[in-house]
Order: C-alpha cells, then structure tokens, then sequence
C-alpha cells in the first residue's frame, strides 16, 4: 500500500511539472507573440504620420509614436527594440505608418526608413535664397541659418563648380521632394544639379556667342524675373537691357536697388535711388555683380534669346504688362499716362 501511495504521489508531481513546463512554454511564446509580432494598434486611423528629428534618441521616437497613436503600447516596442539591438539605428524623417503593425515591423521600418515619405517643397520663380532657406525650414526642417551660410560659402560653391559671389540665381525654381530633415548640403546640390540638367550644351553655346558669363546671364535673368509679368514681355525686356548695355546706359533697373536695401523689397523712393550699393543700377554702370533672385527657365531663356529691337525704356501699363519706348520723350509721355492712371484709380477706389 505505501509503495502504491508514492507511485501516485510520483505521478502527481509528473503531470503538475508537465503542466507547468508547458504552460512556461505556451506563457514564452505567448510573450514573444506579443512582444513582436502581435499588432500593436488598435487605431481605427488607416495611417498615422510621426516626424522623426534629425539626432533624435529611440525613447523620443517611442514618445511620438504613442502620441501620434502609431502604437498603443510603449514597453513592448521599447523591450522588442532593445532585444534586437535596433534602438541606435533608426533613421531620421517624416513616417506614414499603416495600421495593425507589429513591433518587428515598425522597429525593421525604422531601421530602413521604408516608411518614409518625401515631402514636397515648391520653389517659385523670383524667390531669394533667403526665402527658399526659409521655405526649406518650414517644410523640411533644415536650418536656415545654416542654409545661408552655406550659399555664401566659397569653398561651398567651388565644390559645385559655381563662380560666382554667391550661390543666388542658381537655385533652379522647381517642386522638389525631398525626405524630412534632407541635409541642407544635398538640398543645396540638387537643386544646382536641376540647373545644371536645364542647362544644356546648346545653352552654354548660346552664351558664349553673346559674350556674357553665366554669371551674367543669370543677373540678367533675375531682373527680367523681377520686372516680367507676362511670359511673352520678358524676351522685349531683357531686349531693352541689352539695348542699354550695348548703348552705355545705365540700366536704372527697381528691383536691382530693391535688392540692394536692407529690409527686403518695397515701394521704392527717390532717396532709395542714391542708396549706395554694386547692386544699384541707377549709380553703376553695368550689370550688377550677380543675380538678384532665382530665375525661372523661362527668364533665363529670354536672356539667352532677346527679343531683337530699338526699346530703350519701359513702364507699366498698369494690367500687368508694359509700354515700351524708343526714347526718353516716349517714355515720358508713357509715364504720365501711367500716373494719370494710377491717380483716377485711387480717387476710383476712394470714393
């Protein structure tokens, strides 16, 4: 009977150790399940988007995940990732995860950037590099300062083979997509690049047959940037220009002194006229020493390829276009015409 007793008992202790090494084993892979493959949001959102800043640490991405509701629950992805030794490589940028991912998945994605999705960034026509720096700021979180600094850098610009006082007129006006954060080296260089694509071998043959510098066409460019309103006016503008130049003219250009004030554009006085500056063409004779803003394709391909004529001076017409004229008396009268105008306008507008 005793020997009976302990076989059960014996039998007792097996099945329980059976048990509990198996309920050990089911509670592991259950753990493991839900530590990383298990889905860790229950977001009824088809995509949540996360920034992740350039330097960021992996508890601040786990931060903005759980904030933006990418992840329901912060310690496994935090255990998952730490397991995996992936909490040192996440790459910088804007995310747009999908719904129902794991923690390998979204630990995998960091460490990839799979998710990442390229921002776009609009460059107008016109713009400086002031403003683009702070277009890039706003949308793909680089520095301006920074980017500034670096157009006015000179070993910089020799890097891109650009000879010139500073990297203005050659930042191409386009719609970029860029990853968030992109360095400010690489948004610089490719848009160069885009500007070095546009400008072709027959363009550069062009050039040398007018004998102005690249640097010159671009500063010719940029006026007709500034002044052009109409596509079909900036071949007849930039004509003028040239008409002048040839002539020794001053080219007595608004947006070369507008460039050259402290504070950026504005209505102009006859005080601003005298403001001593290389970039004011109302005292130098000559083309300014560089471009005044980024001109688009269309300004540079005018200033290549003018409008062959006798104009010497222009004006508003006041509907966006031009009066044009062969000599200062014309061009008086078009001016007065203009302020005429401009004065039954206001009273218009007044009363």
């Amino acid at each position: 009977m005793t020997a009976g007793r302990q076989s059960k008992g014996k039998g007792s202790v097996s099945r329980w150790l059976v048990v509990i090494v198996a309920g050990a084993v089911i509670a592991t892979i259950l753990g493991v399940y839900v530590v990383f493959w298990a889905p860790n949001t229950t977001s009824l959102a088809s995509e949540r988007a996360i920034i992740v800043p350039r330097g960021s640490s992996f508890k601040v991405a786990l931060d903005s995940m759980k904030a933006a509701g990418v992840i329901d629950v912060r310690w496994t992805l935090d255990l998952a990732g730490r397991i995996l030794g992936l909490t040192k490589t996440i790459k910088t940028g804007k995310y747009l995860f999908p719904r129902g991912l794991s923690n390998y998945e979204i630990l995998t994605d960091l460490a990839e950037g799979k998710s990442r999705v390229l921002v776009a960034l609009p460059i107008p026509e016109g713009w400086r590099m002031e403003r683009v720096a702070l277009q890039c700021g706003r949308l793909l979180g680089a520095d301006p300062q920074r980017f500034i600094a670096l157009c006015d850098q000179q070993s910089f610009r020799q890097s891109l083979g650009i000879d010139a006082p500073s990297i203005e007129g050659y930042l191409l006006p386009d719609t970029y997509r860029f990853l968030w954060q992109t360095s400010e080296e690489e948004i610089i260089e490719r848009m160069v690049q885009e500007f070095r694509k546009f400008y072709v071998d027959s363009l550069r043959v062009r050039q040398e047959s007018s004998s102005l510098s690249l640097n010159q066409v671009l500063t010719l460019a940029s006026i007709v940037e500034a002044e052009a309103v109409l596509d079909r006016e900036r071949p007849v503008i930039a004509g003028v220009y040239l008409n002048r130049l040839k002539k020794r003219m001053r080219l007595e250009a608004d947006p070369t002194v507008q460039f050259a004030l402290p504070g950026g554009p504005r209505r102009l006085t006859y005080s601003d006229l005298r403001f001593v500056s290389p970039y004011n063409t109302y005292l130098n004779y000559g083309l300014p020493p560089g471009p005044i803003n980024s001109p688009g394709r269309k300004s540079i391909l005018a200033a290549l390829y003018p409008e062959n004529h006798s104009y010497l001076y222009f004006v508003a017409d006041g509907t966006g276009g031009h009066i044009f004229s062969k000599s200062y008396s014309e061009h008086r009268k078009a001016v007065q015409s203009y302020r005429k105008m401009r004065r039954e306008a206001a009273k218009t507008s007044s009363s």
